[in-house]
């Protein structure tokens, strides 16, 4: 197989002066960073709508695109928007909540323009996409005439799909609006990329949000009651990290029911993944294996069980239906072997962080020297600190084994720990943008299991000043 670089860089992240990263000319100019570069991967987050939390991994729908990532100035080159209908903000980071106020108003303004006069190709799109964008657009549209409040609160005819909708159709147009431009740019973006040479690896999270218009329109995929409230919940157990294990909240899938549609509705989100992507990273892909059932109502994860996923089955259908895609395994956390054995039999690569590496055992998975050739390999994920963040963090002892198991003892770490990671066996190696920038902690896009002040770092358009260091990097370790 080839031998790859590339960068994590979530699409929020990018400057611009509109409080949030967009599809316009600062994606562009990453694009054309990156091809002088010579990397050839783009990782990015989940690109799905975001809600309370402003986490991605926790949406109103697992298919569509995040409004947010419109971009303002193209809207306003298109003539939806006017110069001074839209407000400016500062670089550094993300405002959600001022970003929520300011930006569907001002995205109402563009519609109401649009749907003046809408483009040919807008009712195609519509059709095309009909299968998910039909209840989505209308679940956006109940949940703005509810405050935005969960779909388990609405009045039973709505919740349980028995009244006449006819009178949120309006309010649904502007959510296919939103998707159509969302998809127009994102998929110009991609183009644009993938002509220069440069592949897109997007992020799969496992599970929905309760609150999704997932099961909103299909409870029978998932393990609800009769009221449709959750039975069981997802997390996983306490570990050496938490005490408690860690409460997702999220519904779990009825698998056997899934299994006997044929996994249809699994056909058409991988599908719709690859539309964006040209490779999937599957967050959580252990659940696959087995996966941690809590009961609902519990306060943490401490009381739970282990039970058998869909296995290797499921991934033979995929692989038969969609001509087997490119999938990468997130395979972190305690594993049992069946996990092992399934990323085996799929063949799929799966990750080593290197973060991980430093306990003083020589065999360590996760040391650069020990890998395979077949894994993507990171100094860190979206959760982890940055290297720089997480090594001043460690105590003497620890810097010091850092030291010494690399056997460097220059003031650059986290360039040094880079280096190590291209010299590696790893077909293929991704760095988040903030360690080729060497960044502090303030950097860190997440902190798991906290709520508040995350996924909000924003870069600077300072990615040129590292051009020249990292096309050595790549032609040096013949990763072109």
């Amino acid at each position: 197989m080839e031998r790859k670089a590339g960068v994590l860089m979530h699409i929020s992240s990018l400057p611009n002066s509109r409080g949030i990263g967009s599809l316009g000319r600062a994606a562009y100019e990453f694009v054309d960073f990156m091809a002088d570069a010579k990397l050839s991967l783009w990782q990015v987050l989940p690109l799905c709508p975001t809600s309370y939390g402003d986490s991605p991994y926790q949406s109103p729908s697992a298919v569509a695109g995040n409004p947010y990532f419109i971009d303002i100035d193209t809207l306003i080159d298109e003539g939806l928007l006017k110069p001074d209908e839209a407000a400016e903000y500062a670089v550094a980071p993300v405002d959600y909540a001022a970003v929520y106020f300011e930006r569907y108003a001002t995205l109402k303004k563009a519609f109401r323009r649009f749907a003046k006069t809408p483009p040919e190709d807008y009712e195609a799109f519509k059709m095309e996409n009909a299968f998910w964008l039909d209840d989505y657009a209308l679940f956006m549209a109940i949940k703005e005439a509810h405050g935005m409040q969960a779909w388990e609160t609405w009045e039973d005819r709505y919740k349980y799909r028995t009244a006449s909708m006819k009178k949120f159709e309006r309010a649904a147009e502007f959510h296919k609006f939103l998707q159509y431009e969302f998809f127009k740019q994102w998929s110009a973006l991609k183009a644009y990329a993938n002509g220069k040479g440069i592949k897109i690896v997007g992020d799969m999270p496992i599970y929905v949000a309760y609150d999704s218009v997932e099961v909103w329109s299909n409870p029978k995929q998932f393990l609800l009651n009769d009221d449709l409230s959750r039975k069981v919940v997802a997390g996983v157990p306490p570990d050496y990290f938490s005490a408690d294990g860690q409460l997702w909240g999220n519904p779990i899938y009825d698998w056997e029911y899934m299994k006997s549609t044929g996994y249809e509705w699994w056909i058409m989100r991988m599908s719709m993944a690859l539309k964006l992507y040209d490779v999937v990273r599957i967050d959580h892909f252990r659940a696959f294996a087995d996966y941690y059932v809590i009961p609902a109502g519990r306060a943490d994860a401490r009381v739970g069980e282990w039970v058998t996923g869909p296995g290797l089955e499921f991934f033979n259908i995929i692989n038969e239906r969609l001509d087997h895609p490119a999938i990468i395994a997130e395979d972190l956390g305690e594993l049992h072997d069946c996990v092992r054995e399934l990323v085996r039999a799929t063949g799929f690569p799966g990750m080593k962080i290197m973060q991980f590496s430093f306990d003083g055992n020589p065999y360590n998975d996760f040391y650069y020297t020990n890998y395979n050739e077949n894994c993507v390999a990171y100094t860190g994920t979206h959760d982890n600190d940055t290297t720089r963040g997480w090594f001043e963090a460690n105590d003497d002892g620890q810097k010091d084994l850092v030291r010494r198991t690399l056997g460097y003892y220059g003031g650059e770490i986290t360039a040094e720990i880079i280096e190590r990671l291209f010299s590696s066996r790893a077909n293929t190696v991704i760095i988040p943008m903030q360690d080729f920038l060497d960044l502090p902690t303030s950097a860190r896009m997440n902190i798991p299991s906290t709520l508040g002040g995350n996924w909000a770092w924003r870069s600077e358009p300072v990615w040129r000043e590292k051009t020249e260091t990292i096309r050595r990097l790549v032609e040096k370790y013949n990763r072109e």
